[in-house]
């Protein structure tokens, strides 16, 4: 039991080295050099390293907003915080129309991606341990599901 704690210890102590290690490196030029030029009137940037893909936290327009990057500047997404009864009627007649409209919504953001697409993403919970988010596409399809704490 002992050799067990003392074990369990050394990679927890390792795991937080390395997380600490991971928040010091520099946000990769090519993701600076990306955001810089796809938001130009973006104020309030903070870049988090996710070590697989850089966030950025910036406001525009008074929006609160996160782009996603790879590390080599690659844009993936951009989250806008919503509100659920700002959504295009064909997104909440979808949600009405699926299994889950009987789940509280949480949380509504629409994800802006390559290609000039959208998807709205909606946290719906069930109780306090059943959460879901509910992706749908702008005509109200649900496109999937992932599990949520």
């Amino acid at each position: 039991m002992k050799k067990f704690l003392i074990l369990l210890s050394f990679l927890t102590g390792l795991l937080t080295v390395t997380a600490t290690r991971a928040q010091i490196r520099e946000i990769p030029k090519a993701v600076e050099e990306t955001f810089t030029n796809q938001y130009k009137g973006a104020t309030n940037v903070e870049y988090k390293d996710q070590l697989v893909r850089v966030d950025v936290h910036f406001e525009l327009e008074g929006e609160q907003m996160i782009a996603s990057y790879t590390n080599k500047g690659v844009w993936k997404e951009t989250q806008k915080a919503w509100e659920f009864d700002k959504l295009p009627q064909e997104v909440k007649d979808g949600f009405d129309k699926s299994k889950f409209a009987d789940r509280e919504v949480e949380e509504t953001v629409v994800i802006y991606l390559p290609g000039g697409t959208e998807q709205y993403r909606v946290r719906a919970k069930k109780s306090s341990v059943d959460k879901k988010y509910l992706f749908f596409n702008p005509k109200g399809r649900l496109l999937r599901t992932s599990i949520t704490l």
